[in-house]
């Protein structure tokens, strides 16, 4: 079961050939006081699968969170095209950070891992800006860009895994399988 409205997620699921129920959850996503990146991109994966799992005791629950994190700030969804149009600006030319957590639970049962891949856009002028958030493919993308779509052409280069920076290391998924006792299998 996947606690996630992402199509991409969904679609890296199907891809591995990973029988799956979309069951997308509501939680709070505000930061806490203190938080880092890493731990709330933990904490929200973590509270995704759990409350996908109070729903559907018995099964087990996949949840995710990507954060995107330039310096010490974290850019999430931006909330307009103009929030978008500003965190591409700000990415154009540097590296950011994009932090992805899983985690696996069912009942009492959790397991759960982190990936951070280092992405470093290419400069950009405020026209190729405009003209990449009027497509609508940054608009409910943390950081407004999609690495998999034509976000692709802001990036330069990556250190880590590209599925990350999707929103689901695929690698991780299936480590997380393998220690709930569900190994992954390719048939």
């Amino acid at each position: 079961m996947l606690a996630s409205r992402s199509p991409r997620r969904r679609r890296l699921l199907e891809m591995l050939g990973i029988s799956h129920t979309v069951y997308p959850v509501e939680v709070d996503e505000q930061v806490r006081a203190g938080e880092n990146p890493e731990d709330y991109a933990s904490r929200l994966a973590g509270e995704k699968a759990r409350a996908g799992s109070q729903q559907h005791p018995g099964r087990w629950v996949l949840g995710a969170d990507t954060v995107v994190v330039l310096g010490s700030d974290m850019l999430g969804k931006p909330r307009s095209p103009v929030e978008a149009e500003s965190m591409l600006t700000r990415l154009a030319g540097n590296r950011h950070r994009v932090i992805t957590a899983v985690s696996l639970v069912r009942g009492d049962q959790s397991h759960e891992a982190r990936d951070v891949t280092a992405v470093w856009f290419r400069p950009m002028t405020r026209e190729m800006v405009r003209e990449y958030v009027r497509t609508g493919e940054a608009m409910d993308k943390a950081g407004s860009y999609a690495i998999q779509g034509r976000g692709a052409v802001l990036v330069e280069r990556i250190e880590g895994d590209y599925f990350g920076v999707m929103g689901l290391p695929v690698r991780l998924v299936v480590d997380l399988m393998k220690a709930a006792g569900v190994p992954y299998s390719f048939t």
